[in-house]
């Protein structure tokens, strides 16, 4: 035989076997076991495991195998003995059918999307041109009454220690620790403590401050200006929004270019969604 014709033929062969071999790999419909004639799957077996607890998913699957094919088998055999499926069954299954499908575009959204320049530029969006945050750490005493509050302002701007001052007479929950609020920015506190403390020079002590907590006593112990965070500081953060910008804005697009109608539920009684009997229907 002519070399070229060996060669020819070994090749012919190689493939030959190579696609047989590739036939023979087991994959997601490789047949695992039949109950009465119907099938179980690997990929059945597959998706079983991934639904499993942590604590059970972690563990080898020479340990989880067998369980997991019995568990399928046993699944199979009480389910071919209900002879007429429950309405809720078709029900439960469309929603989850439904749950699923949503779940993979969700997934396909993001993975295309979600890129490294995307995140980048959101952080640039939120935080690149915004103007640097004044922080302040102040202390405080909470009492009952303007006249108590007046009387420990006295007191404080006489020399008096304003720690001891709150650890003995404040009601609110940083008494025992000197009335210490630690760093907070615009926005954190209601709305006239702010204001307040917005107007303090460091290391000064207020008049009494009313909010709907009581009269408030306040030392402005220090001011900063909070530069922007790092993207790594941020990133779950960042991601966070993202992702729901970008599902947020997949969800319009294609409302608006579907037909939905909710008329239908217009008139029905809200109540209904307690019947769990109308799905014996």
């Amino acid at each position: 035989m002519p070399l070229r014709h060996f060669i020819a033929s070994t090749a012919l062969v190689f493939g030959l076997a190579t696609a047989s071999y590739a036939e023979d790999m087991p994959n997601a419909q490789t047949v695992v076991a039949s109950v009465n004639g119907k099938t179980i799957t690997l990929g059945e077996m597959i998706m079983m495991k991934g639904s499993l607890p942590q604590q059970f998913a972690q563990l080898p699957d020479e340990m989880l195998f067998d369980g997991i094919l019995n568990q399928l088998v046993q699944q199979a055999l009480l389910a071919e003995s209900i002879e007429t499926p429950p309405a809720r069954v078709a029900i439960a299954l469309k929603n989850e059918q439904r749950q699923l499908l949503a779940a993979e575009a969700i997934d396909a959204l993001l993975a295309a999307q979600m890129s490294e320049d995307a995140i980048k530029a959101a952080y640039d969006a939120k935080y690149a041109n915004a103007q640097p945050a004044t922080e302040w750490n102040a202390s405080h005493i909470l009492v009952e009454t303007e006249e108590a509050a007046a009387d420990l302002a006295k007191q404080a701007r006489e020399g008096a220690d304003f720690a001891e001052l709150a650890k003995a007479h404040s009601t609110g929950p940083s008494g025992p620790n000197g009335g210490q609020l630690g760093w907070f920015g615009a926005g954190m506190m209601v709305p006239a403590f702010e204001q307040a403390v917005a107007g303090m020079q460091a290391e000064q002590v207020s008049d009494p401050v009313q909010t709907q907590f009581g009269w408030h006593v306040i030392r402005l112990n220090e001011t900063r200006v909070a530069a922007a965070p790092d993207l790594a500081e941020v990133r779950p953060e960042i991601e966070a929004e993202l992702q729901q910008k970008l599902i947020e804005e997949q969800l319009a697009k294609l409302a608006q270019g579907a037909n939905i109608d909710q008329s239908a539920a217009a008139g029905l009684d809200k109540s209904l969604l307690s019947r769990i009997d109308l799905l014996e229907d």
